[in-house]
């Protein structure tokens, strides 16, 4: 990241802050009515995103508020009821302090002493801030003396050296946006083909085409604002300086022209083998980037651990492979929602201007791969980390559109982690020792071929595995070979069904389970029978189907409705294996 040390002598006003132990009007609290400062407090677990503190509960308590800080500065605070709590959000391999009160009957008691704290993984390392160049797609990073509040008018801009102006961020736009406790922006209103373009919105370049979505261009994380040039507006080996309008950030005079300088790395010169890091050591800082980047008819892609926020765009290419260096801890993560852009999206032939209609929307999937063969996708994490309260809304990780659904998709060692349409497909697809995780029709889509070997198939909450839209009778459709079907913690037995119709005569309900364990969460009807699938009666080569079916124990599942058919040993031998099922 390229950072940017403003003077001390800017004024800003301090972020609000959460505080306990305060004196009401009139005197001093009665020393017997605070409750006692918490005790017990420590770590009990921590993921690369999270930490999770626990404490001995205080006598007579009826809630308790929390704080973490960084570096002395307060990044997250809240009540609790009870005396644990998951924080997450945070940064890989950074230190915290976290502390507590206790409140009682309208008084509060003072904080506990802080315990450190450190999430797993390593923390991205910045360039150093005093490098003459930096990666084409680096975030800028603008160093204050304390947290930096943003106004709601005043341009941010990026000009070349010669002043022609490449990129602007519109604080006015602040108003068609929510801002999550992550700092990430999500628009408050959908975004539809109709909507116009903000500078709260990107354009994806990848082959002819954009991808239009929402974006984060704007961060606070502590005392820094980052800045997130848009895609594509920085070219290789050139100059640029940054200007900011006053009352950009609350109190601050601004910057003037000349004053922030930076300039950018020389082009890759093999567009073959690219690599991505976070920290600026690599071809690129960011995926998308290497992805419009990346030669058109074949290139490998090098995921350095770290987190990569954005939604993502690939056209037109093939023979692409994007590999992480460790699938737990490299994670592709943004949050996207039906909710937040119309449909399953497209792309757009030209870029629209700002304050033009978008054209075509990107839609509501992460990541969007389009008239693609051969892509292949290793050792990574994907996240739809949207989040509402009932987790409703379809929120794909990854749209896999071959307008001929004869294209192929290789997934080989990753997780895709959503919640309603983790994952949609077309084409000829191979999905191996991965985890999919969600709960409402989380596996779908129109493929001619999709094959899960070895998988997880995982519920979050009760629903259904799969909704089959499969084109033609004769297509072999989804097959779950050797998978096994689980549950996250809480969910209830029996909340889970294989798969459910959505009831047409204009596609195929084509799926096989073959010698798969079925944890208790699935229903003992095992299929749907809201509405009938298609074909139905179930033949040995199309319909709802299972062979070798076994529970967590091993034992032999029975009893799954007859919408499904249990096949012979015979009828199962087409699924048997990649070769069989795929012919590759």
């Amino acid at each position: 990241m390229k950072r940017f040390l403003l003077s001390a002598i800017i004024l800003l006003f301090p972020l609000a802050v959460l505080s306990c132990n305060k004196t009401p009007e009139g005197g001093e609290t009665p020393e017997e009515k605070v409750p006692a400062v918490p005790t017990g407090v420590r770590l009990h677990s921590a993921t690369t995103t999270s930490l999770t503190f626990q404490w001995t509960a205080v006598s007579g308590a009826d809630s308790y508020t929390w704080k973490l800080t960084q570096g002395g500065s307060q990044v997250k605070s809240a009540n609790a009821s009870g005396r644990n709590v998951s924080i997450d959000g945070l940064t890989p391999g950074t230190a915290y302090a976290f502390s507590v009160c206790a409140n009682a009957g309208g008084k509060s008691s003072a904080y506990s002493t802080a315990v450190e704290a450190m999430t797993e993984g390593n923390a991205p390392t910045p360039p150093d801030p005093e490098a003459e160049t930096i990666c084409v797609d680096a975030t800028l990073v603008l160093e204050l003396d304390s947290a930096p509040v943003l106004g709601n008018s005043g341009l941010i801009r990026i000009y070349t050296s010669d002043g022609t102006e490449v990129d602007r961020i519109d604080l006015a736009d602040l108003a068609t946006v929510d801002i999550l406790e992550s700092g990430v922006t999500v628009p408050k209103t959908q975004m539809k083909n109709d909507s116009k373009f903000t500078s709260f919105m990107d354009a994806l370049g990848c082959g002819k085409r954009y991808r239009i979505v929402n974006c984060t261009p704007l961060r606070v994380k502590g005392n820094t604002l980052e800045i997130r040039p848009h895609y594509g507006v920085l070219d290789f080996s050139s100059s640029y300086f940054v200007t900011m309008d006053a009352g950009v950030i609350q109190g601050h005079h601004g910057i003037e022209p000349g004053k922030w300088t930076f300039s950018t790395e020389a082009r890759p010169k093999d567009d073959t083998r690219l690599r991505v890091a976070a920290d600026g050591s690599g071809d690129f800082c960011t995926l998308q980037r290497a992805l419009g980047f990346a030669n058109a008819s074949g290139a490998t892609i090098f995921l350095a651990e770290g987190t990569y926020e954005g939604c993502l765009y690939l056209r037109d290419k093939n023979g692409i492979t994007i590999k992480g260096d460790d699938r737990e801890n490299v994670r592709i993560v943004y949050p996207n929602n039906e909710s937040y852009a119309n449909g399953s999206g497209g792309g757009a032939t030209s870029r629209p201007t700002l304050g033009a209609e978008v054209g075509t929307n990107g839609g509501r999937s992460l990541f969007l791969v389009e008239n693609c063969d051969n892509f292949v996708m290793e050792d990574l994490t994907i996240e739809n980390a949207f989040f509402v309260s009932d987790h409703k809304g379809q929120a794909e990780c990854i749209y896999f559109n071959s307008g001929s659904n004869t294209h192929k998709m290789t997934i080989e060692n990753c997780s895709l982690l959503s919640w309603q349409d983790t994952f949609l497909t077309k084409g000829r697809v191979w999905v191996h020792n991965s985890l999919i995780a969600g709960h409402v029709d989380f596996i779908w889509g129109y493929p001619e071929v999709c094959l899960f070997e070895n998988c997880e198939i995982r519920a979050r909450a009760g629903g259904y595995i799969i909704q089959a839209r499969v084109p033609k009778l004769t297509d072999t459709g989804f097959v779950f070979l050797n998978c096994s079907l689980t549950a996250e913690s809480g969910v209830a037995d029996g909340s889970m069904y294989l798969a459910r119709s959505g009831g047409s005569t204009d596609y195929y309900d084509n799926v096989v389970f073959v010698n798969c364990k079925m944890s208790s969460v699935i229903n003992k009807a095992g299929w749907h029978p809201d509405k009938a699938p298609n074909p139905n009666p179930p033949t040995a080569t199309s319909g709802w189907r299972e062979y070798g079916s076994v529970d967590a124990s091993g034992k032999a599942v029975t009893g799954h409705n007859p919408l499904g058919k249990v096949l012979t040993a015979a009828e199962a031998e087409p699924y048997s294996s990649r070769e069989k099922v795929l012919g590759w």
